[in-house]
């Protein structure tokens, strides 16, 4: 009879889908690389970053513009987990998908309202964070190539589609202004921010733990990032050589006729097709990266890894401890480095002891109810 159970448990077992017995691992490569993003968003929000160039002293820039992408492009690698993985989930499953990434997205959107009402001087990203949940939903059924090409479609109309709405953005009445805002006018541009969510889409389509996949995340993603910057370069040579370009907000309120340098460039926060191509393929490369030292190095990555684990509850505190400590802006970066080392240490010790944050417990718990069964 013992055997007998076996043997019908076995069967049971492998007639169920892949997606369905997941191993219940959380991927280790995919927290550091999100720890990383919400560190360098500190460094971005704390520190004067100033200009990147060769000197070493200038490096600090490269977490201006480049964190939050990383930052945004995770949500496309988890948006995809959430939704089965590398085989998409259907029918009832793909509805409960559904259900508990809008749930989160509300979540993140209201927690991003109470922080923006703290009035600090920090871009808070989480309402276009949860606007990008939803826009991410009409492609959770899509396979890696086609979201690529969509990605590359976003990256290359986003920009122009994003200056035509700004250009009239201040004929607008209040409602039309917030929604103008989070799509096309604000610091995180959703239509053109699209792109990265749609780069880890697809990069959450794949098998993440094979290593030809995390070899081409880091070719493929170094690749774009040369393409891009290096576009970048070349359009600012050519078309507006010397000039600290402000890119596409450059033509905002213009009634004029656009100039092609309003395009050029790829600076942090631009949103121009190079900046997109370019900081888009510096993250899927550090997520490459990630993969391979979390798996070589998981005590070492330990402590990085848990603040991506507590991501949104380590955002959240920081941006109310500015408020509270009446922190400022600084090219002063001993405060990011206590603030680093005070997430490190607290997260750590949060994870070891509890498990989830108490913002990821929140939103795990809510989206599931709510998805049922």
């Amino acid at each position: 009879m013992t055997a007998q159970r076996d043997d019908v448990e076995a069967a049971r077992a492998s007639a169920v889908p892949a997606r369905e017995t997941p191993s219940g691992r959380r991927i280790g490569g995919l927290d550091v690389a999100r720890g990383l993003a919400v560190l360098g968003m500190f460094g971005a929000h704390l520190g004067s970053t100033g200009e990147l160039g060769w000197d070493p002293v200038t490096w600090r820039a490269l977490v201006d513009g480049r964190s939050s992408i990383l930052f945004a492009t995770l949500a496309g690698v988890s948006i995809a987990l959430l939704s089965g993985g590398r085989a998409p989930a259907t029918g009832d499953e793909l509805a409960r998908a559904r259900t508990r990434i809008l749930v989160r997205g509300a979540w993140v959107f209201a927690i991003g309202g109470v922080l923006e009402l703290l009035g600090t001087f920090v871009a808070i990203i989480l309402g276009v964070y949860a606007v990008l949940f939803v826009l991410a939903l009409p492609f959770l059924r899509w396979r890696p190539a086609r979201l690529l090409l969509a990605a590359g479609a976003v990256a290359l109309l986003g920009p122009p589609l994003t200056l035509a709405v700004g250009q009239y953005a201040t004929e607008l009445d209040e409602a039309g202004n917030a929604f103008a805002f989070l799509f096309f006018t604000g610091y995180y541009p959703a239509a053109v921010w699209l792109a990265f969510v749609l780069v880890g889409l697809a990069v959450g389509r794949l098998d993440l733990r094979a290593a030809r996949v995390r070899v081409g995340l880091v070719a493929g993603g170094a690749a774009a990032a040369v393409l891009g910057y290096l576009g970048g370069w070349l359009s600012t040579r050519q078309l507006a050589p010397g000039q600290d370009l402000n890119g596409i907000e450059s033509g905002f309120g213009s009634d004029g006729a656009w100039e092609p340098a309003w395009f050029a460039g790829a600076q942090p926060h631009t949103a121009t097709p190079f900046e997109v191509i370019g900081s888009g393929g510096v993250a899927v490369a550090v997520i490459g990266v990630c993969l391979v030292v979390a798996d070589l190095l998981p005590r070492v990555t330990y402590p990085l890894a848990s603040v991506g684990a507590l991501a949104l509850s380590v955002y959240t505190v920081q941006i109310v401890a500015i408020r509270v400590l009446q922190v400022a802006s600084s090219a002063d970066w001993g405060l990011w480095v206590r603030f680093t080392v005070t997430a490190l240490v607290l997260a750590s010790v949060w994870r070891w002891r509890l498990g989830r944050g108490p913002l990821e417990r929140l939103l795990t718990w809510s989206s599931r109810r709510a998805a049922g069964p």
